[in-house]
């Protein structure tokens, strides 16, 4: 089976999705699969990698993070579909890439794969201090209609969570099939905790003391991930507890991280760590890992964290309020600085090494690895390239005419 994605959140120096890729092309051939990532880049160019291809295709940069380009105009990707004639045709994005699959010509079934969640990351970050959720849904009935009719041109879609897929079902979409992503259990392990690489990050952190503990945040620096609540948090915790805030990660905010990080006492911003072998070595010897992201589809640092032993305080909405579980986490209302101060001080007050050996235990027991997944997910897409399709594709058509400016502004459109 010949599956290409039309990956718009794939980049070089990107985070999640550049790993989630990577473990794609890893494993697919085991499952006879023959994987085609399709993603817009500086210049054309076809780049041949272990387990399959990569196929780079000339766009326009994002303007929000310039680490990554969205598709232009659709003939050139219709050209390469053309070309590659796939047996099923993915897509990971909710930007340009939906609408230039469902107006390809071609024959192959099509599947949309929700790796995030719009409403969630961008209008609830914004306005989530003023308006409930509930009322920002109905403020943007126009996004989740806007949704809607984006499902309506695919056979069939997915999602990595009960959480998302049940979110989805309530606004009227078709509710997706559930696959959950997946964690190198094997590379992040408690066993690789020590003491010296402790001391040193916390030392980088301008901590002294031995009885200091180590809190550590990873993920894109965006404003969806709610980096500055997180540090105006520490710094109110950090009154009364002596402790180290280490931030690891890359994206636009990064310079204003940085800037804020050098007034702040005890922050260290270590910058992205693509070596994933030492980032498990900085899991394990943490003592708290604390998350601010509301819209997490799945949360796989979370995960992560927790199969190294590693405690975590998140959010009491998104994917990351799926992995608390008495014990090993502590949520808080999301966004609110001062209950994520008191929900890290908590954690605090009881971690310890059985803690950490109890998260472990449930991380490694309850996640399945990133090869589970793909079996998964490649059945299900075995069982969609075999169906006959459903859904009818979009007459070619002019870009303008994708998306009707009826159904929302121009950051919505397709």
């Amino acid at each position: 089976m010949k599956l290409v994605d039309l990956c718009e959140y794939y980049a070089p120096r990107g985070g999640g999705v550049r790993v989630y890729i990577e473990h794609k092309l890893q494993v697919a051939r085991r499952h006879g699969v023959e994987p085609v990532i399709v993603a817009p880049g500086p210049a054309d160019r076809e780049e041949r990698v272990a387990g399959g291809r990569i196929i780079w295709i000339r766009s326009p940069r994002l303007p929000l993070d310039p680490r990554y380009h969205v598709f232009g105009t659709a003939a050139p990707v219709h050209r390469v579909l053309d070309r590659e004639r796939p047996d099923i045709l993915e897509v990971s994005s909710l930007l340009r890439a939906p609408w230039i699959a469902a107006s390809w010509s071609g024959a192959a079934p099509r599947a949309l794969f929700f790796h995030s969640d719009p409403l969630a990351s961008y209008p609830e970050t914004l306005l989530g201090r003023w308006l409930s959720a509930q009322a920002i849904d109905r403020l943007f009935a126009f996004g989740w209609a806007y949704l809607r009719r984006l499902q309506r041109h695919f056979d069939g879609s997915v999602a990595s969570s009960d959480w998302l897929a049940e979110r989805l079902a309530r606004h009227g979409l078709a509710r997706p099939s559930v696959v959950p992503l997946g964690i190198e259990k094997e590379r992040f392990r408690p066993d690789l905790r020590t003491e010296e690489m402790r001391r040193s990050l916390l030392a980088a952190c301008g901590v002294e003391e031995d009885a200091g503990r180590l809190l550590l945040v990873v993920g894109r620096l965006h404003p969806e991930k709610r980096i500055a609540m997180l540090m105006r948090a520490f710094a109110r915790l950090r009154r009364d507890h002596p402790a180290g805030l280490c931030i690891i990660g890359d994206g636009p905010l990064r310079r204003h991280v940085e800037r804020t990080a050098r007034r702040a006492a005890g922050v260290h911003v270590a910058g992205p760590i693509r070596d994933r072998d030492a980032l498990a070595r900085i899991m394990a010897s943490a003592d708290l890992l604390v998350h601010g992201c509301a819209s997490e589809t799945f949360g796989i640092v979370i995960g992560e964290a927790l199969c190294a032993g590693l405690p975590v305080v998140v959010p009491d909405r998104g994917g990351a309020a799926a992995f608390a579980r008495p014990g090993l986490a502590e949520t808080y209302r999301a966004g609110d600085v001062n209950d994520c101060a008191r929900a890290i001080a908590r954690m605090l007050g009881r971690a310890s090494a059985r803690t950490r050996a109890q998260a472990a235990r449930f991380g490694q027991a309850s996640m399945c690895t990133p090869s589970e997944h793909f079996a998964r997910l490649f059945e299900f897409y075995g069982r969609l390239a075999a169906a006959e399709r459903r859904v009818p594709s979009l007459p070619p058509a002019a870009d303008a005419a994708l998306l009707p400016a009826r159904e929302g502004p121009a950051s919505w459109r397709g």
